[in-house]
């Protein structure tokens, strides 16, 4: 190790998420040698191990003479303790970096060179920032669909790729999101794989929405699983309901994803390459996908619908997966429940067969259950729904459910929420509509989905009639702060619920 450019690591106990950082005083004599300033990019090395970190310059004694502040996920990704030697100096050139600029300035880029610009996002060599940049050159609709093939075989190729020996056909299931509650994907998994079909399914986090799939299923049981584990479970149950993120599946695509979520933005390249990616990654060969449509859902219009299905069937049939996109009313939202808990709820009770489940979320997963199986042999929707409702209402998919989780480590307890708030109806009349982008900001505002019991528990939906005190939900927060701060944004915006008033 370079002596002249080494300092001593210094845990400043600051989480930057996934994105290293490190802290050097302004007197360093390693910052002011190097000509660092603040904002640089800089290789840090120890044990033969090396980041790029983006650096903060520290004024004041933060960070002791002698010493490197170094982030959380800095330290962890050095494997080094405070007081270890560690050496600081100018990262290498990212070049890729000059293809992100070519994107800017309107150019088509290749598949080698997004093959490049998706290696080094994987290898860390982006900030923050960097990604940022390429998410939103990318968004708007300003790739081409031999762009979006390539971006998907780039994430494909940037982690691991699943094999399942035996299985001709692997199944899957997606929904593209947008529609607060709509948590099918654990009742199409369940029926589908207690009739023999093989479906392991792999699902990300929530990006813009108050949960996604493997929020809610983290309510009910583990989904970080190890490979060894996930294939163990698919091995003994044909299924699966796992993080994917925990077994380096398109690993780029959870670094996109996390500064996606932070820029609230899910671009339609970006989100094609992203589902598919993950499809092929988890070795399947076929997929559903639902699209949700409604002028309050991410998909506004059956024009960007068709599109948005052409772009899934055509970039799936380049990379040899076939995919069938199903449009659903997306005007309303689906069940009771929102937020991780409160869907975990809902798909209880609808495996269940109780009489609180909600009949949309129970019938749209038998409607989704059907086109796999029609995939499956060719059975035709109305046999393919009776075959999933047989399944469903026989307890065959509860007990295929329980199953699952019990290999995955057991059915979890569901918690509740410290904080509740009845929001009642002022006035009397037949609801009209539902702001589904709103009614996703109030969860999400209230803690949904990092504290997973907050979020909204629905009373009332479109074409339900409702009096002066009825309730149209209740919001739920883990935090006084954070239920504060949801009850100021009901309080200074328009009704999330229209209502036909009588006359």
């Amino acid at each position: 190790m370079d002596s002249a450019s080494q300092l001593k690591a210094f845990l400043i106990g600051i989480d930057t998420h996934q994105e290293p950082i490190i802290y050097m005083r302004d007197d360093c004599d390693v910052c002011r040698s190097e000509g660092f300033s603040a904002r640089s990019r800089v290789r840090v090395t120890a044990n033969r191990q090396s980041v790029i970190a983006t650096l903060n310059v520290v004024h004041g004694d933060t960070v002791p003479e002698g010493y490197a502040g170094l982030s959380n996920i800095a330290m962890k990704r050095l494997g080094v303790s405070s007081g270890d030697p560690v050496s600081v100096h100018h990262a290498p050139v990212t070049e890729s970096l000059s293809l992100v600029r070519r994107k800017v300035f309107g150019h088509e880029l290749s598949q080698d060179e997004l093959t490049k610009i998706v290696s080094d996002i994987s290898e860390h060599k982006y900030s923050d920032l960097e990604i940022a940049c390429f998410l939103s050159v990318c968004a708007g609709g300003r790739l081409t669909l031999n762009e979006i093939t390539g971006l998907t075989r780039a994430m494909v190729a940037s982690g691991e790729r699943l094999h399942w020996e035996g299985a001709a056909r692997v199944f899957d299931k997606h929904c593209v999101g947008g529609l607060p509650g709509n948590r099918t994907t654990p009742l199409v998994v369940a029926i589908v794989s207690a009739a023999g079909l093989v479906m392991p399914k792999t699902s990300s986090r929530a990006i813009t929405s108050p949960a996604g799939t493997a929020d809610t299923m983290e309510a009910l049981t583990t989904v970080n699983l190890s490979l060894a584990d996930l294939q163990r479970v698919v091995r003994k149950t044909g299924a699966c309901l796992a993080w994917g993120g925990a077994i380096n599946l398109s690993p780029a695509d959870d670094l996109l994803i996390r500064i996606e979520r932070a820029l609230d933005l899910d671009g339609e390249g970006q989100l094609v390459a992203s589902v598919l990616s993950k499809k092929l990654a988890a070795g399947s060969t076929h997929v559903v996908i639902d699209i949700p449509v409604g002028i309050t859902a991410k998909v506004r219009s059956h024009e960007e619908a068709d599109r948005l299905s052409f772009l899934f069937s055509e970039v799936g049939a380049a990379c040899g997966l076939v995919v069938r996109c199903v449009l659903t009313d997306g005007s309303h939202p689906i069940g009771s429940g929102i937020g991780p808990v409160e869907e975990a709820r809902d798909v209880i009770a609808v495996l269940q067969g109780r009489q609180e489940a909600p009949d949309d979320l129970k019938e749209r997963a038998l409607l989704l259950a059907a086109h796999v199986f029609d995939m499956a042999d060719g059975c035709g929707i109305e046999e393919g729904q009776q075959k999933a409702r047989d399944i469903l209402e026989s307890g065959r998919a509860w007990e295929q459910f329980r199953r699952i989780t019990e290999e995955q480590g057991g059915l979890k307890q569901l918690g509740s929420a410290r904080f509740r708030y009845r929001q009642l109806a002022t006035d009397p009349g037949t609801i009209l509509s539902v702001d589904n982008r709103r009614l996703a900001r109030l969860a999400k505002l209230a803690g949904a989905p990092e504290s997973p019991a907050a979020g909204l528990r629905l009373f009332a939906n479109v074409g339900d009639t409702v009096a002066v005190g009825d309730s149209l939900y209740e919001l739920l927060s883990d935090s006084t702060g954070e239920r504060d701060y949801a009850l100021a944004y009901i309080a200074g915006e328009a009704p999330i619920f229209t209502l036909q008033t009588e006359s």
